[in-house]
């Protein structure tokens, strides 16, 4: 957390939370509400700003509840999640992984298929989305217990859940994780992530 925001909060303790404004896209985007409208729904636009970008980064986190946020100054902006907390992508080098904020994890904790085919990791820095234009990278990564490269087939009886699914496995930084099966509706239930954060009773707002 930036030291600019700990003393705004310290200075203004109690300033009401706001819901509903930010969202985080499966392709790491923070989006902002505008005050357009179509059809009645509001019209989000993408944040653009690099400052922007890097400061909601290094000031993002989660409450006790799993609701996701952007300490912005002394407020919290809950964010509404399209996947998961995190979008996790390959860094520039190729070696390894870093957050959509910037964050590189220590370690390569677990790695997990979902019914979509998409490919999830846990960090110390918590769940994530893998970049979809990403996966093409990885594929030579992703092995099966001879360490040979995962078949098409493996991969598609891995994602379907299928009992006799072969042992998968995700070699990176020196590692080699199992890739476990996951059924996307229960992604946010196994982490403890709230994706669409609303206030609790009582709780104040703007």
């Amino acid at each position: 957390m930036d030291e600019i925001v700990a003393r705004a909060m310290q200075k203004w303790p109690n300033v009401p939370n706001v819901f509903g404004w930010l969202r985080l896209d499966r392709r790491g985007n923070w989006l902002v509400k505008t005050r357009r409208t179509v059809a009645g729904e509001p019209v989000f636009e993408r944040i653009s700003n690099a400052a922007v970008i890097e400061f909601i980064g290094r000031n993002y986190q989660a409450d006790e509840r799993g609701r996701w946020y952007f300490q912005n100054g002394p407020q919290r902006v809950f964010v509404t999640l399209e996947a998961a907390p995190l979008v996790y992508r390959l860094r520039a080098e190729g070696a390894g992984f870093e957050a959509h904020t910037g964050a590189t994890p220590a370690a390569l904790g677990a790695a997990w298929l979902d019914d979509s085919g998409r490919l999830l990791l846990e960090t110390e820095l918590g769940v994530g989305l893998v970049l979809d234009r990403d996966l093409q990278s990885l594929e030579p990564r992703m092995q099966d217990a001879a360490g040979a490269p995962l078949s098409e087939q493996a991969y598609e009886a891995l994602a379907s859940g299928a009992s006799d699914a072969p042992a998968a496995f995700l070699a990176t930084d020196g590692a080699r994780v199992r890739i476990g099966h996951l059924a996307a509706r229960e992604l946010a239930r196994r982490f403890g992530f709230d994706p669409d954060p609303r206030p609790a009773p009582g709780e104040p707002e703007c």
